[in-house]
């Protein structure tokens, strides 16, 4: 069944090259484009696989090693939940994930961008179960530790449905931040102790709620202030 989803595997510069038309530009689907630190393209294998390509800057994962035990690690992972991580490439300088690929954009997308067509309540129920089921799955497998989430991380596959990302789950590389979002969403104990811990990752699961309930990318801090002052319908959107 050519759709069913393959083990990890390693693939070569080469064929991830073929696969995403030489990384061009046109074939970027991260949110930031050429700017972000870490570029994701959509490709298509020879086998007609459409994959989510994430090619991390040159300064990333300088051990080789490391970056095979992570990915091998994630790669091992298999949930409907997640968007699964089905290989890696590893040459010379380069540093690459392989992911299935999700057609239909990002909850930030939906969420925060269509104003005119809002999410339907029962699709964000939806989300927030899905999420926590993908939480938990990964928690049970031994990666309770998921880097930077937040609703860019969410992303919808051919059915509609949401998957959780799996290039949170890496852990932190050389460049990288853990947290690319301002200091109102970074988790109380990442400020503190720079380093992500279970309880972040609740936080930032909190947070994700906020804008599921809202329709809006609120700061908790903010939220908090209007559940003190009883303002509990300022808080919700109104779809």
């Amino acid at each position: 069944d050519r759709n069913a989803l393959p083990s990890f595997s390693e693939f070569s510069l080469e064929e991830l090259k073929a696969a995403t038309g030489g990384f061009s530009p046109d074939n970027i689907v991260s949110e930031h484009g050429e700017k972000a630190p870490n570029v994701v393209y959509k490709g298509r294998l020879e086998n007609n696989r459409w994959i989510a390509v994430k090619r991390f800057n040159k300064l990333a994962w300088p051990d080789s090693r490391q970056f095979i035990e992570e990915a091998r690690s994630v790669g091992n992972l298999r949930s409907e939940r997640l968007a699964n991580l089905i290989g890696c490439c590893y040459e010379g300088d380069e540093r690459l994930l392989v992911a299935e690929f999700m057609p239909n954009e990002t909850l930030a997308k939906h969420l925060f961008h269509w104003e005119a067509n809002p999410m339907k309540w029962a699709m964000r129920l939806r989300v927030a179960l899905y999420l926590a089921q993908a939480l938990e799955y990964c928690s049970s497998k031994g990666r309770a530790l998921y880097h930077d989430l937040n609703a860019y991380r969410v992303l919808f596959d051919q059915d509609g449905n949401p998957r959780l990302s799996c290039f949170g789950l890496m852990k932190n590389s050389r460049d990288g931040k853990s947290y690319s979002t301002n200091l109102a969403f970074t988790p109380p104990e990442y400020l503190r102790t720079g380093r992500v811990t279970p309880e972040s990752v609740v936080f930032s699961f909190g947070t994700l709620l906020l804008d599921l309930l809202s329709g809006k990318h609120i700061p908790p801090s903010h939220a908090l202030d209007l559940i003190r002052g009883n303002n509990y319908l300022m808080l919700m959107d109104s779809c």
